[in-house]
């Protein structure tokens, strides 16, 4: 099974011990050996490199096609950037991964990212893509104290050793229409608002009030996925294990979907997320109330398809606490520029000021818990123009202080993905329950041959 959630030519090549040393016979620490002249960043969009030109001080310059960065002594990083959607990057990167022992020192990989729904892949430590940052001579206990502690477990392997950091802490919130909340409860404070969607229960009164003028509490069952999701009580397959196992808060996120669908308070017309549909449910002429997104969800996907003024979009508490994604920065075992690693991982990912600076200009949350407090009595120095002059930071940080990480598994992607497009039929009426139970095993075996049981709870 482990071959498989690895990919077998990655796992096969790493049990061969394929990339089991550093290239250039560098020390635990990463020193006392000359670093190589190309550092190659893998990664599926610009976000990372946009932090790096931030915050790191050896930048120099960045080519106008957004491919090369050279620093300050000459280096070049090199940005080989693929799409993550249908498992593209994560093709990509693995076919990389299986060269790394015999690649020229320059076309080596030396710092790669993930996310959330598969960095358990990578962390992983028998396959030993990434390395211990220790052996960077980086020291998580030190080095990376002030982070969110959920985040440290989620890049850290099974034995406890962190083999990846993030600048990003991902709690989510309600991201509401202003206008929509003035129309239907005659109030847009977040303080009010929050009353009226403070739990599921009272969200549901709430949809039938938005209801009865017309417009949708969501856009689509998509958007609350990730609450359930993050509710799990063990992963959906347990380490050495090749059984599927479904919670029952996937399954009540299915019987409760059916229900709001049914009763008319999410838009039937928009089937899932990532679409066209759904990014017009964003714009000014949509009738949706409301999205659940973290701070890379506001910058990266609402703000852009939002055609209106400034200021009609506001935040407050979700209905749950939940975590929603984050970019996890990997240290390839192999890489010929360990200093430099360091030195980026550190730059971007535990440096408190360089963080701040990224939350003021990306309005990301970032991840150290010192600087988030700082940034949330800051009412002045972190107003978004795009909410209105809300400092988003009040609300995120309460939510990253209480939120409780899902276990983790190197198959979680499809899981989550699988579930979600096997259900999609039945909720759209095209099929009925049983036959998406089905469409989902079928999928599943299909994604993961190595899988011999799928359970549903009782």
């Amino acid at each position: 099974m482990k071959k498989k959630a690895v990919s077998i030519l990655l796992a096969a090549a790493l049990a061969a011990g394929a990339l089991a040393g550093c290239g250039k016979g560098t020390d635990e620490t990463g020193s006392g050996a000359e670093e190589g002249k190309v550092i190659n960043i893998y990664s599926w969009n610009d976000e990372f490199r946009q932090r790096v030109e931030a915050v790191y001080p050896e930048v120099k310059k960045t080519s106008k096609d957004g491919t090369v960065t050279t620093l300050k002594d000459g280096t070049e990083i090199h940005w080989i950037i693929n799409p993550n959607q249908d498992g593209v990057y994560q093709q990509k990167l693995d076919e990389a991964l299986m060269k790394q022992a015999d690649a020229a020192p320059d076309d080596k990989v030396d710092i790669f990212l993930s996310e959330t729904d598969y960095v358990n892949k990578y962390t992983d430590a028998e396959a030993d893509a990434a390395m211990p940052l220790s052996d960077l001579g980086i020291d998580p206990e030190k080095d990376l104290a002030d982070q969110y502690s959920f985040t440290k477990v989620t890049a850290s392997d099974v034995n406890g050793v962190q083999r990846a950091s993030t600048w990003q802490c991902c709690p989510g919130l309600l991201v509401y229409r202003r206008d929509i909340a003035k129309d239907v409860f005659g109030t847009d404070d977040p303080e009010e608002v929050a009353k009226k969607v403070k739990d599921w229960e009272t969200m549901k009164a709430t949809a039938e009030e938005l209801k009865t003028k017309g417009y949708f509490v969501f856009s689509s069952y998509a958007d609350t996925f990730r609450l359930y999701g993050n509710s799990i009580s063990e992963s959906w397959v347990s380490p050495g294990e090749s059984v599927i196992k479904v919670d029952q808060k996937i399954m009540d996120w299915v019987s409760d979907s059916k229900e709001w669908l049914d009763a008319g308070y999410l838009d039937k017309n928009i089937k899932g997320q990532w679409n066209d549909d759904w990014n017009k449910a964003m714009s000014s002429e949509s009738k949706v109330f409301a999205f659940l997104f973290p701070a890379w969800g506001i910058d990266f996907t609402l703000k852009p398809n939002w055609d209106g003024d400034d200021g009609i979009w506001a935040v407050t508490n979700p209905p749950q606490e939940y975590n929603w994604g984050g970019s996890y920065v990997h240290a390839c075992t192999g890489t010929d520029n360990p200093q430099h690693v360091k030195d980026i991982i550190l730059a971007v990912t535990a440096n408190k000021d360089n963080l701040l600076k990224i939350s003021k200009e990306y309005l990301d949350f970032t991840n150290t818990q010192s600087g988030m407090q700082e940034a949330a009595k800051d009412d002045a120095g972190y107003a978004s123009d795009f909410l209105g002059g809300q400092n988003a930071f009040k609300y995120f940080t309460p939510v990253a202080e209480n939120i409780k990480i899902a276990p983790l598994s190197a198959y979680d992607q499809g899981c989550v993905e699988l579930i979600q497009n096997s259900f999609n039929d039945y909720f759209q009426g095209n099929v009925n329950f049983e036959k998406a139970k089905s469409n989902f095993e079928t999928a599943i075996r299909e994604r993961y041959p190595d899988i011999t049981e799928i359970q549903w709870p009782e």
